[in-house]
């Protein structure tokens, strides 16, 4: 169940039980929800093509003799601590940029700042926090990491923008989104290759396929207040270009594992991605609210089985 109203310090699209409310003092729950702690599945999101890539450089390592089980294991946690800080700042940049326009959808005007729950000077100071917790992350890494994260800010500044200038800002949220498909390989081998670039170029694919989706709770507001998305653009018949994203997303995965030289078990595992991506074409109904949300959410399992295939293929690789 969930609870709307301002007074009851909940908001809309986020689950009333979560542990926000369990476990942090009324008084903090206005910056859990810019940061959107109540809503894990973005940064699962965020963190997923980070998870790849970091499996897939270990594998190109452990094939070459310079795995190590503890770099692999701390670039992990180090993603992982990164995705939350970085999508929590970066939401909360989205909410002060979008201000106005969440007052006027019926999903939004619950956020903490069209409530009034937080001033937009205290969501400020808060999103400087949480990227300075992104920033201490970011150094852990390597030079070229550092440098590779410092240039994703640049995509992170524009996003929120892109549904002003283009019907097409599922494509910046992409570009932004699967960034860490690039670091991941680039934390293990201070460089890049043609296998982080077509994971990249498939996490893309899939991160617009994935949002289009979402972006269907709120076409209709969308419409009315004249912000652009996929979902516009798509209109009623999104399914050959979800074909499309998802076909293209898993074709780039394939070349990105053959490239990379992954072992038999992570092919398994695309497949059956593969299949989820299928499901969720076939079952789309664009016009329930619910489901396209449950949809989205889904491709956190999506996301999970890929890397958990990968990891196998590592662990038969060292066996």
């Amino acid at each position: 169940m969930n609870t709307f109203s301002a007074d009851s310090g909940r908001v809309h699209d986020a689950p009333s039980n979560n542990w926000v409310y369990r476990a942090l003092p009324r008084a903090l729950w206005p910056y859990a929800q810019l940061a959107r702690w109540d809503r894990p599945i973005g940064w699962q999101l965020l963190l997923l093509p980070c998870l790849w890539s970091a499996a897939l450089a270990a594998g190109a390592a452990a094939a070459s003799g310079q795995f190590s089980l503890g770099r692999f294991l701390f670039h992990c946690f180090l993603f992982f601590a990164g995705a939350v800080a970085m999508r929590g700042a970066g939401c909360t940049y989205n909410d002060i940029v979008d201000h106005d326009i969440d007052m006027e959808v019926a999903r939004t005007r619950s956020r903490p700042l069209p409530s009034g729950r937080v001033s937009r000077l205290q969501a400020k100071v808060f999103m400087v926090l949480q990227a300075l917790v992104g920033l201490v992350v970011l150094l852990q890494f390597n030079s070229f990491s550092i440098v590779l994260g410092i240039l994703s800010l640049a995509i992170v500044a524009i996003y929120p923008f892109a549904k002003r200038f283009t019907d097409w800002p599922q494509f910046f949220l992409g570009l932004a989104f699967s960034w860490g498909a690039l670091m991941g390989w680039a934390a293990e081998f201070a460089t890049l290759s043609l296998a982080s670039v077509l994971l990249y170029g498939a996490a893309i694919a899939w991160t617009i396929g994935y949002d289009t989706i979402y972006a269907y709770q709120d076409k209709e507001d969308d419409e009315l207040i004249g912000v652009r998305s996929t979902a516009r653009r798509f209109g009623d018949n999104p399914r050959p270009w979800l074909i499309g994203l998802y076909g293209i997303a898993t074709l780039l995965l394939f070349l990105s594992f053959l490239a990379a030289g992954a072992g038999a078990v992570a092919y398994l595992g695309l497949l059956i991605a593969a299949t989820l991506l299928i499901y969720q074409i076939l079952v789309l109904n664009i016009h329930d609210a619910a489901q396209c949300l449950q949809l989205f959410k889904f491709n956190g399992i999506v996301g999970l089985i890929i890397f958990v295939g990968l990891v196998l293929a590592l662990v038969i690789r060292l066996i």
